[in-house]
């Protein structure tokens, strides 16, 4: 660099004139002084002392700075940021006869400006640095914030900066803030806007809900959504490929400017992990296809669930449901009958065991427990092993179903720790609960209309005339109200008090579990006419439902589940972990870590931390930041086991093809850097405009010798030292 130095004053009229009238006032009256004394010799010295001091505090008073202006020897640089993240793959730039086959993508519209023969003439003045922008850290998104700031830290001065986007960044701050930085270090920027302001004509797909695993024998229900910007409704077909060669289709009817949900369905029929791909046909003058297919993965599995059935008396509600579940392949049962009154508990073939499990290990064997009419009396449940069904539900992620009975033993469970987790309040004044010759009917709340536990046909108005039609039942239990949490799927059709209609179907969640109560002992009676039909689907869906969480991956001694079921994205995701020892007995303490890996790659290690010493559970959270599959593995370092799984997280990428452009941000950051807004067609506009930039001003580094300390000490020592002559000369 050539530097040259020099002082400066950064004075102004009033302190020039202010600093002279002190400095001759001093002078005059110094004079006057050295006259009264006689002409003394040491008063005039001293007198000449005071007005060098003045002098100085006067030349202070003016701020004198010594300034050193370097000119650079390096060229000033011209950054150009070209957009190169997935949004840019929108072909919605149309070309002159505005056709599908005439558009280009955005990328391409811009290819040019990343071009360097482009910027060739301005390389005798300029260091021209061409730049990509990418998606944001792990895939997240899209940030200009973070580029345009770092055009600062390149080391050579910067005397513009040219922005080819789209303008959709959804990830960082806002891009203003780095424009204001470069407002106050004189950048403008120069921006070209690729993409259309407003969403072209458009079929996409939007999501493909696929469970974390699917049972093998058993139909997969595929919710799927298409998102539409076509002015007309029409009809298409869709079509889900398995990777296995199959194909499912559906005629569905696309709503315009809106969103359809629709529903496939599968039937796999072998184990093994497969990918579904939902592929929809372009519509009639649909300008983009690329994000008409959507996929995703899901493992098919076999499935063997344990299932305990504790009832007191051999009721029919109680032979139909054992029937049901010991003929469902997929379930292993075990029936605990305590029939008070007899000697020994009741039985009869290999499904019934001998007594309540012994031990924490042997109960935590069983997915979904099922209690009767039974309660805390002699020779049936102990206030014990409440406490272990209540840990099963809350530490283990079993289901557990309340299923009272006219005796009315279910009260006494309510002086257990199972009281916590009844979802209904019962009317302790009619324990028996009520009967009637007229048979009562259920009626689907809103909640039950949707859910997948009371779906006893395949469309949702099938479902509801299915419902209407069941044989009713004639007894149902002494229900007040639905407790707080709980969800309510079934009401009592013509029942009601001063708190609605009473609650006779309904859910909680406690812990990690589900629990299920069933508040009338009829459903045997949906067998009539349709035999198994109804009954054992209804009694299969809850068994599943209960036990889906708990099954999600298991292996020898770890188990590993999480809530939400079907995780979304940036949604807080409880990891839970029940981990056993080698002898087979839950681990109170231990360092249990999950090992979490993104689609993208991005790896995170997450330590669970124990949860009581009882049932080995280990939680923690973690929040996904990618839609798509994750995979986990999950260690113990105690017992050196580990346990490999995933899950697929839903949600739309902030990233996607089809949204529209936009330009009003790439025309706030050239306002606020006093840059302009250009054509994609006029790129020797913008190679123009930046030649005909000045060149960057000299730096400058200033010093203020006004406020430096070593002036003010040196001022201090000769106030000091005038104070020693005034007492010399003998003024003291």
């Amino acid at each position: 660099m050539n530097t040259t130095s020099f002082p400066r004053f950064e004075f102004t009229t009033l302190s020039l004139i202010g600093s002279i009238l002190v400095v001759l006032a001093t002078a005059v009256l110094g004079w006057q002084a050295y006259r009264a004394s006689g002409y003394r010799r040491g008063v005039g010295w001293l007198e000449l002392f005071r007005l060098l001091l003045v002098t100085l505090g006067a030349l202070l008073f003016n701020q004198p700075e010594w300034v050193e202006r370097s000119l650079p020897r390096q060229k000033p640089a011209v950054v150009v940021l070209v957009d190169q993240s997935p949004s840019m793959q929108t072909r919605d730039v149309l070309g002159s006869e505005g056709t599908r086959a005439s558009a280009q993508t955005r990328a391409e519209a811009v290819a040019g400006v990343a071009q360097p023969e482009t910027w060739e003439s301005l390389t005798d003045r300029f260091e021209v640095r061409v730049q990509g922008i990418a998606e944001g850290a792990a895939g997240r998104g899209t940030d200009l914030n973070t580029p345009l700031a770092a055009v600062l830290d390149g080391g050579s001065p910067v005397r513009g900066v040219v922005l080819a986007s789209d303008g959709d960044w959804n990830e960082g701050v806002a891009p203003s803030q780095a424009a204001v930085k470069l407002r106050l270090a004189g950048v403008p920027v120069f921006t070209l806007a690729a993409g259309s302001r407003t969403r072209l004509p458009d079929l996409e797909v939007l999501s493909l809900d696929l469970p974390t695993f699917g049972i093998a024998g058993k139909t997969l229900r595929i919710p799927f959504t298409l998102e539409s910007s076509l002015p007309l409704e029409h009809a298409t077909t869709v079509v889900l490929k398995i990777s296995d060669g199959t194909e499912v289709t559906r005629e569905v009817r696309v709503a315009p400017m809106g969103r359809t949900t629709d529903v496939l369905t599968w039937k796999p029929t072998t184990t093994g992990d497969y990918s579904l791909t939902l592929t929809v046909p372009r519509a009639p003058d649909e300008l983009l296809e690329e994000n008409n297919v959507a996929t995703a993965p899901v493992t098919i599995r076999e499935e063997k669930l344990r299932v305990l059935v504790v009832e007191s008396v051999p009721r029919w509600e109680y032979r139909y449901l054992r029937n049901a579940l010991s003929r469902d392949p997929g379930i292993e049962l075990s029936c605990l009958l305590f029939h008070p009154g007899l000697g020994r508990v009741g039985g009869g073939n290999r499904d019934y065991i001998k007594e309540f499990p012994a031990g924490l290990d042997q109960l935590s064997e069983y997915d979904v427990v099922f209690l009767g009419d039974v309660g805390i009396e002699e020779g049936q449940l102990t206030p014990e092993q409440c406490r272990w069904l209540k840990g099963l539900v809350e530490q283990q992620a079993s289901g557990l179903v309340f299923m009272p009975g006219w005796q009315g033993r279910q009260f006494s469970l309510l002086e257990t720790e199972l009281k916590e987790l009844y979802p209904v309040l019962l009317d302790e004044g009619q324990p028996g609960g009520w009967g009637s010759r007229t048979p009562g009917q259920f009626e689907l709340t809103e909640l039950g209309q949707r859910s997948l536990l009371t779906r006893l046909a395949d469309t949702q108005e099938d479902n509801a005339e299915v419902w209407e039609g069941l044989p009713g039942f004639q007894w149902y239990a002494p229900v007040l109200r639905a407790r707080p949490g709980s969800e309510v799927l079934g009401v009592h059709k013509e029942i009601s008090n001063e708190f609605g209609r009473l609650p006779l179907l309904a859910t909680r969640t406690y812990g990690a579990g589900k629990v299920l109560f069933m508040g009338t002992d009829g459903a045997w009676r949906w067998r009539k006419g349709v035999e198994d039909r109804y009954h054992y689907r209804f009694w299969g869906q809850v068994v599943r439902w209960m036990a889906y969480q708990r099954n999600m991956a298991r292996g020898e001694t770890m188990r590993l589940y999480y809530a939400p079921d079907q995780p979304q994205l940036k949604q807080s995701l409880a990891l839970n972990a029940n981990v056993m020892d080698r002898s087979g007995e839950p681990l109170a303490t231990g360092e249990v870590t999950a090992r979490v890996v993104a689609p993208s790659g991005r790896a995170e290690t997450i330590r669970l931390s124990a949860q009581g010493e009882e049932w080995g559970l280990f939680t923690a959270r973690y929040t996904p930041q990618e839609p798509g599959r994750h995979e986990v593995t999950l260690a113990c370092r105690q017992t050196g086991g580990t346990l490999e799984t995933s899950f697929f997280v839903q949600g739309l990428a902030q990233e996607r093809l089809g949204k529209p452009a936009r330009p009003e941000v790439l025309e706030e950051i050239s306002r606020i850097t006093r840059g302009k807004v250009l054509a994609l067609n006029r790129l020797e506009e913008v190679v123009q405009t930046l030649g005909n930039l000045p060149d960057p001003p000299p730096v400058e580094r200033r010093l203020q010798l006004w406020s430096h300390p070593a002036v003010m000490a040196a001022m201090v020592a000769l106030l000091t030292l005038f104070w020693i002559l005034r007492k010399w000369v003998g003024l003291f």
